[in-house]
């Protein structure tokens, strides 16, 4: 796992300078990260944590590879930092570097593996009737999703569960407006085929 700022103090999940972090601008944040402020980079890494995770669990499909690409790009963004423009969103900025962090690991890993449970689901029969539905719709939304492209993938993500616009995307992404409104479409096309009419409604 690559080592940052972050691996440094006794208790990773401590907040400190916590009431720093509330008041302080992001692009602010990230001037004092360039500075090689650690207390300022710990802030950012705990914002960011739950929406960066959320996002290479659906790029990458294997759950053991989550944390160590996450601190792989803050990492990144810890070096890079200086280079942060403010022409684009902190958050754009950081998913971007998310982005790239997660095709590299593609490019390792062997999908030939299963993807490993973090957790055993509850017990069906103890679910309501709307839980349960809703967790078999989201399964078959998973299952779905692991067959598209990366790509394809990471325009249903941002889209859906991060509420990033198109134009945010093709940031994030490296394309063109364009490009990513097509790879929705397709995205789109593709998962309705496979999840039929009922499934489909989802989207």
């Amino acid at each position: 796992m690559a080592q940052g700022p972050w691996n440094e103090g006794p208790d990773r999940g401590t907040p400190r300078g916590a009431e720093r972090s509330i008041a302080m601008d992001e692009a602010d944040l990230i001037g004092l990260v360039a500075m090689e402020d650690v207390r300022a980079f710990e802030a950012l890494y705990r914002a960011y944590y739950p929406r960066l995770r959320r996002f290479l669990r659906g790029m990458l499909r294997q759950s053991t590879m989550v944390d160590e690409v996450l601190d792989d790009t803050m990492l990144v963004a810890w070096r890079k930092a200086h280079t942060f423009d403010a022409t684009s969103r902190v958050s754009t900025w950081l998913f971007a570097i998310a982005y790239r962090q997660a095709l590299k690991a593609l490019r390792r890993v062997d999908w030939s593996l299963p993807d490993p449970i973090d957790e055993p689901a509850a017990p069906r029969d103890a679910e309501p009737d709307h839980e349960l539905e809703h967790r078999q719709l989201r399964e078959r939304l998973d299952a779905v999703l692991v067959q598209l492209s990366p790509e394809h993938r990471a325009v249903i993500d941002l889209t859906y569960f991060h509420g990033c616009s198109c134009k945010e995307i093709a940031d994030i992404v490296g394309c063109p407006v364009a490009t990513v409104k097509t790879r929705m479409f397709y995205a789109r096309r593709h998962m309705k085929a496979l999840l039929g009419d009922e499934g489909a409604q989802a989207l």
